[in-house]
């Protein structure tokens, strides 16, 4: 399985980048990961809705500048579809069996998705109604991805 994420913002913080790359070596056995940074727009903290739209419009044309035919697109939304782990681990195994191994995760930045994105996404997961940083949700959503391949393997890891 080819596993691609596409986040925005360079990762800055030491014990994040330690924690990314120990869930990429134990996700090496189950499936190639490659991690894609683009760079995010500043956020003033008063911005209008306008001025934020503008924002996920700029972030989302680099996103999709790394996007291919031929992918199933996860984009990581807070209103998307929340599953536990068992279920993302059975979705992503479904996906395997039905021939879509090639799957891009869309990570936003601080200001969310871009519609077209968001539109675009074959499936839109959430992980939960909590807003986490962006740079975090890079960890978590690693962590998850090796959870479920251990389910998928029948290892007590996730338990």
């Amino acid at each position: 399985m080819h596993i691609k994420i596409i986040a925005v913002g360079k990762l800055k913080e030491k014990y994040l980048k330690e924690g990314i790359h120990e869930y990429l070596k134990r996700l090496t056995p189950h499936a190639k990961v490659e991690i894609i940074e683009v760079s995010d727009e500043k956020t003033l903290e008063n911005a209008s809705e306008t001025e934020i739209k503008l924002i996920k419009d700029k972030e989302g044309e680099r996103i999709s500048r790394h996007l291919k035919e031929g992918i199933y697109l996860i984009a990581l939304d807070v209103r998307g579809k929340n599953l536990s782990s068992e279920e993302l681990a059975a979705k992503i195994h479904n996906l395997g069996v039905q021939g879509k191994s090639d799957l891009t995760f869309l990570i936003g930045g601080s200001v969310g998705l871009a519609d077209f994105l968001l539109e675009q996404a074959d499936f839109r997961l959430s992980f939960g109604r909590m807003i986490y940083p962006h740079q975090l949700m890079r960890l978590i959503l690693l962590e998850q991805l090796y959870r479920c391949f251990k389910i998928n393997a029948g290892h007590p890891y996730h338990k």
